[in-house]
């Protein structure tokens, strides 16, 4: 799926991507989506279950102000 299409169908959900497909700038462009869900620790918990050799996690909402993002 591209990135477009993972936006439309899973509005404000964090998604497990397999092998991304990246721009330069490390964007996600696409990948296969293996889950996803509301609950950010559930996608984290399914990644850990899968083992996928290569992959992305990515939220599709806006990230509420004040909020600090580890990487």
């Amino acid at each position: 799926m591209t990135i477009a299409q993972i936006e439309e169908q899973f509005e404000s959900e964090w998604i497990l991507v397999e092998d991304p497909q990246t721009d330069e700038a490390l964007d996600i462009q696409s990948g296969k989506v293996l889950w996803h869900s509301k609950d950010r620790d559930e996608v984290y918990r399914k990644a850990v279950e899968l083992r996928p050799k290569r992959f992305a996690m990515l939220y599709t909402g806006q990230i509420p102000e004040n909020t600090a993002i580890a990487l």
